[in-house]
């Protein structure tokens, strides 16, 4: 899959997994983010080599992140999005989720799956609706998983 890299003002968001700062990534998801807490830095890496990734840099520091997991032909998952605080309320989760959305190998799916608590507003301006039927909806979910 070819790198895409997009730039808007003093920003950058790229899909090259190199540049991604996994420790910043890391640090974000086991002490912030509230779903992922006490994740591995094993287990962070492992996501990232199996996912496609969105990191958003201001100059060559990486501030925000996004990864899809995908089959590119029916059904994504939207996972792990995040813009740190200090660059919130400027726009930026609004970009990251148009270039997430306008990426050409993520194109016709039939479904995407998106698990959030806060910024509904957000994902709801890109199509992304509460289960209209979620009687249908299994999941097996492991809260504690990385306290393990």
């Amino acid at each position: 899959m070819k790198n895409i890299v997009t730039s808007k003002d003093n920003y950058t968001i790229s899909t090259d997994k190199n540049k991604l700062d996994i420790s910043m990534i890391h640090n974000f998801l086991t002490n912030e983010s509230g779903w992922s807490d006490g994740i591995s830095y094993d287990i962070v890496k492992t996501s990232i080599e199996n996912s496609l990734n969105f990191g958003l840099y201001s100059g060559d520091k990486q501030i925000g992140y996004a990864r899809v997991i995908s089959d590119y032909a029916t059904i994504a998952y939207l996972g792990d999005i995040f813009i740190l605080k200090k660059h919130r309320g400027l726009g930026l989760s609004k970009w990251l989720m148009e270039i997430i959305m306008e990426h050409p190998d993520l194109q016709n799916l039939r479904r995407w799956i998106l698990l959030t608590s806060t910024a509904e507003w957000l994902y709801e301006k890109y199509g992304f609706t509460k289960l209209p039927k979620p009687e249908i909806y299994m999941e097996k979910f492991d809260p504690n998983v990385y306290a393990k």
